[in-house]
């Protein structure tokens, strides 16, 4: 068993660094005949063009401002659920509001995206007054739903996991329940709490199918109204795109740089928040 075990995790590193292998490899083809300056500072994505003309900004822009949006959404009804499920619910409450966020996990991102189609769409639309909903703030609510539950239950964990004899010696000095949740356990738990937002961040920066469908999908820097402007994000340019493109091509290697981008992105924040789970528990 020993040995099994062993086998399976040698081949899932092996696995990981083959895809880091092929991935970066058909990407060095886009940068022998197009500029790393002229890829990430480029402000058009035009892939129809002639020239044909591949500047990251605009997809950068749309996945910041799609993400940063789900953050703003996500983060302070995530935390909140977290400290009512640890801190306040009654053992009845916690035992269903518990599964029901682990449920909530479990929807397919190509549901929401249809429901934020059908339901969500209109409502941006008729709210704003605007030509389409497809907006970043769409994509903003509906990746902030998806994101909720990793927020929630990592910061749930980590409120939890606080020492019983903090909370003790908080109510022995004097302090209610609501001053010892916000001026010890609150802090307590801050790296948790910290990486819960940074793994959400990383689901929202990830998702592709729901942002396809609700953002409108344009390959441009939006205005001051960002939030009300459609965008495209990196993902979702790998998915539309990656399918119709000429394999060998020039847009082909393109769209595997983009990959990169998006994988260093990503891998850089898990690095982030695994580095501050690693904190937390040490703190604990």
């Amino acid at each position: 068993m020993k040995s099994l075990f062993f086998i399976g995790g040698i081949g899932t590193i092996l696995i990981l660094l083959l895809i880091c292998v092929f991935l970066f490899s058909e990407a060095s083809n886009f940068f022998k005949t197009y500029g790393l300056i002229d890829f990430l500072a480029g402000s058009a994505w035009k892939p129809g063009m002639h020239p044909e003309l591949f500047g990251l900004l605009p997809l950068l822009f749309g996945t910041a401002a799609v993400t940063l949006g789900a953050i703003i959404l996500a983060v302070p009804i995530g935390i909140l659920s977290a400290i009512y499920i640890a801190e306040l619910a009654g053992p009845k409450t916690a035992e269903i509001l518990k599964p029901s966020v682990e449920l909530l996990a479990g929807i397919p991102s190509v549901v929401l995206g249809f429901l934020g189609m059908a339901l969500l769409v209109p409502i941006i639309q008729r709210t704003f007054d605007l030509t389409t909903g497809q907006t970043a703030l769409t994509g903003s609510v509906i990746l902030g739903i998806m994101a909720l539950p990793t927020i929630i239950s990592v910061s749930e964990d980590a409120i939890s996991s606080v020492p019983l004899p903090l909370r003790n010696g908080s109510f022995a000095l004097g302090a209610n329940h609501w001053q010892t949740i916000y001026k010890v356990v609150i802090p307590a738990a801050f790296s948790g709490i910290s990486a819960s937002v940074i793994l959400g961040m990383g689901r929202a920066i990830g998702e592709t199918m729901a942002v396809m469908m609700v953002t409108g999908n344009m390959a441009i820097i939006p205005g001051s109204d960002v939030f009300l402007s459609s965008v495209r994000t990196i993902t979702a340019t790998i998915a539309l795109e990656m399918g119709e493109v000429a394999r060998g091509t020039e847009h082909y290697y393109a769209l595997f740089a983009v990959g990169v981008i998006l994988f260093i992105m990503t891998f850089c924040i898990n690095l982030i928040a695994d580095a501050v789970k690693r904190r937390h528990q040490l703190e604990v």
